[in-house]
């Protein structure tokens, strides 16, 4: 039996290879058949009967097993999750599965042979017709979004992918397309997109909040400074109306010693000489020496007044400033400073210093002759230096002494009464747009700085002091002058 099994199933080859065998198991014409063959030939038709229903039972077995088979891929091809189309090299629809006749709300029977070019919307044709194109142009697979209709005309979204597939040698070729619809997703990406834009939205109106913040914080800021500013320009405006007493309180002081000064020293010199010519009148008659002693003394008593006339003049106004320059109207400050204090002063000066503008020139003077007299008068100082060297924008004068200290700031702030000479001084300096400094402390005595900038300058020059540019004048032995900290 396993070897009749072994034979073709097909019925029409199995009755060939019987009619076959029978044909050789047949005596020969005329020849007789015995008992024995008879019942051999019985034999082999009931086994051939028997091999043949058993084949017959294995076709219905298997024909059962491909019937179930096909149900479950049919079932699978028709209630897949996406439409299945068949579709050839025209576009026509060849086959398609339930899901995809569902997808376009049609019967099967009703997509078959129809064109897909007539489900997709006419804005998607052009990018449908490219991508069928692609598919039968090239092998492997393809992909493209469009927007496809159903039967009833309604729109939605498709994702379709295909790969074309070539039939055996005469058939058409042909492309299994998968379409998903993608409407959900597109409006997920709607809704996503919106999201974003919102957050965009909430991100810029954050940031327009956080700008007017600024904004609002910069002008509580500008507030408080036009507040600080309003009460500073108060406290100058009062400092200022300080400042504008104390000028006339010292013009009248300084009137007024001018008055004393001619009248205690010029009126009585004056007088006195006018006693001396009428003695001189008188004498006249009687012993010439007497005569020439009174004269020598009128002499002398005119001078007088000439040397206070010129004192008056210098204090002024020095014509050493206006006829020789800077630095000899230093000199001769100096010198008299040392001769009627007896301070120990060294000056030195930069000889380019006089290329300055008069104004400047002036400024320089008046801070060296207003800081030498605040030491002459406070500072009970034995030595004091004044110098005058290049700087890399102007020129800086120096002058320093070793005397007692006091606090600076508190002089040079009218709140606390203010001292005339250093606020005199700061306002010269800074009306040339100068720098004005003044450092005091317990044991190095004080340093008066004042930085002249060169911007009007003819011929500032270049370098510090150097041999040959530099003026000095020594009053008294100081080789180891203080310098400014």
């Amino acid at each position: 039996m396993k070897k009749h099994h072994d034979q073709p199933a097909d019925a029409a080859a199995l009755r060939r290879s019987a009619e076959e065998r029978l044909a050789t198991l047949q005596p020969e014409r005329g020849e007789q058949r015995t008992e024995v063959e008879m019942a051999r030939v019985v034999h082999e038709l009931e086994v051939h009967q028997i091999e043949l229903e058993m084949q017959n039972e294995e076709l219905q077995r298997s024909r059962v097993e491909v019937e179930a088979v096909l149900e479950r891929y049919t079932e699978l091809y028709d209630f897949a999750p996406v439409g299945y189309f068949s579709v050839d090299q025209q576009g026509l629809i060849q086959e398609v599965n339930l899901a995809g006749a569902t997808m376009l709300g049609m019967a099967r029977s009703r997509i078959l042979q129809r064109r897909l070019r007539g489900f997709v919307s006419p804005t998607s044709r052009p990018v449908v017709d490219a991508f069928l194109e692609a598919v039968f142009a090239s092998p492997g697979k393809q992909a493209c979004e469009a927007m496809l209709l159903t039967g009833t005309g309604a729109a939605f979204w498709a994702d379709l992918q295909a790969s074309s597939l070539a039939l055996p040698k005469g058939g058409r070729n042909w492309c299994r397309l998968a379409i998903s619809n993608i409407a959900a997703l597109k409006r997920g990406e709607e809704a996503q997109r919106r999201v974003e834009a919102l957050a965009a939205a909430n991100q810029q109106a954050d940031m327009e909040i956080a700008q007017r913040r600024a904004v609002e914080a910069s002008l509580r800021e500008s507030e408080q400074t036009q507040r600080e500013l309003l009460a500073e320009s108060r406290q100058l405006h009062a400092q200022l109306r300080h400042l504008t007493q104390q000028i006339l309180l010292s013009q009248e002081e300084e009137r007024k010693q001018i008055s004393r000064q001619l009248h205690d020293e010029i009126s009585q010199i004056l007088v006195g000489i006018n006693v001396q010519l009428d003695a001189l009148a008188v004498a006249a008659s009687i012993d010439p020496g007497v005569l020439r002693k009174r004269i020598a003394k009128t002499q002398r008593m005119v001078g007088q007044s000439i040397e206070v006339v010129h004192q008056f003049a210098r204090g002024l106004r020095p014509a050493l400033l206006d006829d020789l320059g800077l630095i000899p109207a230093l000199r001769s400050l100096v010198k008299e400073m040392s001769g009627r204090k007896g301070l120990l002063i060294q000056f030195s000066a930069f000889a380019g210093v006089e290329t300055l503008d008069p104004l400047r020139r002036t400024v320089l003077y008046r801070v060296a002759q207003e800081a030498l007299t605040n030491v002459a008068r406070h500072a009970c100082a034995h030595r004091a230096s004044v110098r005058i060297r290049r700087v890399s924008d102007g020129f800086r004068l120096e002058i320093t002494d070793d005397g007692k200290s006091f606090s600076a700031d508190r002089m040079l702030s009218a709140k606390y009464g203010g001292h005339l000479g250093l606020l005199g001084m700061r306002e010269r300096v800074e009306i040339v747009g100068g720098r004005f400094m003044v450092e005091s402390a317990p044991g190095k005595g004080t340093t008066v700085t004042a930085e002249i900038p060169f911007e009007t300058a003819s011929s500032p020059g270049s370098g510090d002091q150097a041999p040959g540019r530099v003026s000095s004048h020594n009053a008294g032995a100081f080789d180891n002058p203080p310098t400014s900290r």
